[in-house]
């Protein structure tokens, strides 16, 4: 045989040897996440879902119980007052085939809120004296065993108090 055609088959042995040596990643049990954007930093205030903005991040889980038919799983904090603005249910995500965790993706939608102005104005009503505000919202997860991820941040969202 020619020395080429020898050469290719021992790369392509040795390709083949490698890639089934290849262990597949091993997450912790509990989820990890982590912020991948937002698809806009400005919102106009409303105590109604007037405005919204998308955001995305990414997850591992190394048992892969994420997700539920009917518990809450994902937590959006106002970090201007610590309160709870928005719980969601991700979908219920089977755990068949996921013996070494799972990886994925989740975008969700978060609504408008209103200014606090730090002159006791009520809030959510029209102001020129502060035009806008700003808030940042904390989020995580917990897998349907209770485990509670890392805690991540949005970028700061800019409020448009004057309407």
């Amino acid at each position: 045989m020619p020395i080429h055609i020898l050469k290719i088959i021992f790369l392509i042995t040795i390709s083949v040897l490698w890639l089934r040596c290849t262990k597949p990643p091993e997450y912790p049990v509990e989820p990890i996440i982590k912020f991948s954007g937002m698809s806009k930093t400005k919102l106009k205030q409303s105590s109604i879902n007037a405005d919204s903005l998308k955001v995305t991040f990414t997850f591992t889980d190394g048992d892969g119980d994420i997700g539920s038919n009917d518990s809450l799983t994902l937590f959006v904090i106002d970090r201007r007052d610590g309160f709870v603005s928005s719980k969601y249910k991700i979908p219920f995500v089977s755990e068949s085939g996921a013996a070494n965790g799972i990886s994925g993706e989740v975008e969700f939608v978060i609504f408008t809120t209103c200014c606090y102005f730090p002159d006791g104005q009520a809030p959510c009503t029209p102001s020129l004296v502060f035009p806008t505000d700003t808030v940042i919202y904390d989020i995580y997860m917990k897998d349907r065993a209770g485990n509670k991820s890392n805690i991540i941040q949005t970028l700061p969202i800019i409020l448009d108090c004057t309407k």
